[in-house]
């Protein structure tokens, strides 16, 4: 199996409607580096850690098939190998994501390969000798349009179309993974999946999904998190896809999904406890004067005369 990362595929994918907002997030997001302020690097190291909370919990949740809390995955990266009156099921699966997660943070850096089997190893996901060698060959041809993007990038590298541009590659990439990954997977024919042949693919698709984060981090775009219930229904719309089409599909599940998730970074990196806290303060008087007004609505005012409450 092989990835076109021509500069025709790239372009269409990244005229898109879907991929060009996505894009014109990831470009604002982008913008707000380097960061100097003290408190939106605190808010970007909380981002991050919420993020790994997130996408533990949303990998567990595939591979278990549980009801995964959010309290489960926090304490679980907070340290916890045992959670009182939780099945250590969970807690075992959680533990294995964060490895695994922990793995492909080095990749962005490296470029290593290796780490994506690493992953997968402790994730528990074995792919047959096949599905690697695509794996591979994918990955391969993803490390060389890196660098030759790399080599070719300058002055306008962050605006939106260069994301655009970047974020497409990314997605031409994933679906080609996926497609390696469903290819080598047992009963996943082409058509409609049931809900447990879909979870099962989705499972083997997990270290992909971290790869493809660190391959957009190695290519300055930002990370994303796909919750479990979209990493399945990414595998089952690519199923019932026509050939040919997958990639289109992808890319318009996820991009709105990136989108989503930039404007939240964004937010969470900008966001101040002392505006917020006279925000909400401000908020709550204003109710509090409708509600007042609204009470004494019926009350007759003789004098004519305004009364401030």
């Amino acid at each position: 199996m092989t990835v076109d990362l021509n500069r025709d595929a790239i372009a269409r994918v990244a005229a898109l409607p879907e991929v060009e907002q996505a894009a014109e997030a990831g470009a604002s997001l982008i913008a707000l580096w380097p960061l100097t302020q003290a408190m939106h690097m605190d808010n970007d190291a909380k981002y991050a850690e919420n993020l790994q909370v997130r996408v533990t919990r949303a990998f567990a949740r595939v591979l278990t098939g549980e009801d995964v809390t959010v309290p489960d995955a926090e304490f679980v990266y907070e340290g916890a190998d045992a959670i009182p009156g939780r099945p250590q099921d969970i807690v075992d699966t959680l533990l294995a994501a964060n490895d695994a997660y922990d793995t492909m943070l080095d990749y962005s850096e490296t470029g290593n390969a290796a780490l994506v089997f690493t992953a997968a190893e402790a994730l528990g996901v074995e792919w047959n000798v096949a599905t690697q060698t695509a794996i591979r060959n994918i990955i391969a041809a993803a490390e060389s349009h890196v660098q030759v993007d790399a080599a070719a990038e300058g002055e306008g590298a962050a605006d939106a179309a260069a994301v655009a541009s970047r974020f497409a590659a990314a997605l031409i990439v994933c679906d080609a993974l996926l497609g390696a990954v469903a290819a080598g997977t047992a009963s996943a024919g082409a058509g409609e999946l049931d809900d447990a042949v879909a979870r099962r693919i989705a499972a083997q698709s997990l270290p992909i999904l971290l790869y493809v984060n660190e391959l957009r981090e190695q290519c300055s775009i930002p990370r994303i998190c796909l919750t479990d219930d979209k990493i399945i229904a990414l595998v089952k719309a690519r199923a019932a896809a026509s050939a040919g089409e997958t990639l289109e599909v992808t890319a318009k599940l996820i991009a709105p999904l990136a989108e989503a998730e930039w404007n939240k970074h964004h937010e969470d990196v900008l966001w101040n406890p002392a505006e917020a806290k006279k925000k909400a303060k401000e908020e709550d008087e204003k109710r509090n004067k409708e509600a007042l007004a609204a009470k004494f609505a019926h009350v007759k005012n003789d004098n004519k005369e305004t009364v401030e409450l």
